[in-house]
């Protein structure tokens, strides 16, 4: 469970304890590269938020991620965070590392394995999901669509506040996004059209709330003919987003070995790291989980202990 660091730790603090700007880029909009009119956007904004009473979240790299969301459109920028804040309020979204337990996740896991597990060579977090074993008949029984997203908020926040801070301090610059690895081993046009619901709400979680988070999203082990049912999924997904989404068969083991170091990379997906089915869902292995990265935020909290 998340330590009391947590909250004995400033918001300006942890901020100040792992780097702030970004690793270089020729993109603007972003922390190491910025125009003048981005740079004056991100003051207006800050400035606008203020008179209207925010307080938190509100530095430069966070702003800079809702204005790249919508194009540097201050209005709709404006607009997003607000509805994102009141979202977060509503969801209770703030306070959920400490107030929401998941004490079925032992059972969901086999279920529906989710984990994290160390970097990829841009120093993200990498976020495993083997979406092909899904039972959500079974899961059903065990939980509810409502307590899984919960989980899957539980994770972005987990995320945002440890583990891309640890990460940061290891590559060195900023790290704000993750790898994700999508494995649809397994997977059925039937079992897609079961979890098309909850998708399609974690999905809107991802892009209105955390937008710019995605760093980059393989699809591996895609069978024949999933395009077709990708584009189930496709209206609920922004075309940035799906520009982000690499779509590979089985023989994606050179891909991911482009972006992931072998000995970052499980056995099973090709690396050379030969941690275990168990070990992956239950150690949560990654510089956030080393105290040399470990800043005043404290050690990431466990979803549960295994």
């Amino acid at each position: 469970m998340p330590t009391d660091t947590m909250t004995m730790a400033s918001e300006l603090e942890i901020l100040e304890s792992y780097p702030q700007i970004t690793a270089p880029t020729d993109q603007t909009g972003y922390t190491s590269n910025l125009t003048e009119e981005q740079k004056q956007k991100v003051i207006q904004l800050r400035t606008e938020l203020v008179e209207l009473g925010y307080q938190e979240r509100l530095d430069d790299a966070n702003l800079l991620r809702f204005l790249r969301a919508r194009k540097f459109d201050l209005t709709l920028t404006k607009e997003m965070f607000i509805n994102c804040e009141k979202w977060r309020k509503e969801f209770g979204t703030n306070t959920i590392l400490k107030d929401f337990h998941y004490e079925e996740k032992p059972i969901v896991a086999r279920m529906y394995p989710t984990y994290y597990h160390k970097t990829d060579k841009d120093g993200r977090p990498v976020y495993y999901e083997e979406l092909g074993k899904v039972d959500l008949v079974k899961i059903t029984k065990i939980t509810t669509q409502e307590r899984m997203l919960k989980n899957l908020v539980w994770e972005y926040e987990a995320m945002c506040q440890y583990r891309l801070p640890a990460c940061s301090r290891q590559a060195g610059h900023l790290v704000e996004t993750s790898c994700t690895i999508l494995d649809l081993k397994g997977i059925s046009i039937t079992s897609a059209y079961n979890v098309i619901g909850y998708v399609r709400d974690a999905s809107k979680i991802g892009q209105d709330y955390y937008p710019e988070r995605m760093g980059k999203f393989y699809l591996i082990n895609a069978p024949f003919g999933f395009s077709t049912a990708f584009k189930l999924f496709k209206p609920f997904l922004d075309p940035v987003t799906v520009s982000k989404i690499h779509i590979l068969g089985y023989s994606y083991k050179k891909e991911l070995m482009k972006q992931i170091p072998p000995q970052n990379l499980p056995k099973k997906y090709g690396g050379m790291d030969e941690v275990s089915d168990d070990d992956l869902l239950l150690k949560d292995v990654g510089p956030w989980r080393d105290p040399q990265f470990i800043g005043p935020e404290g050690e990431a909290p466990r979803a549960y202990d295994g």
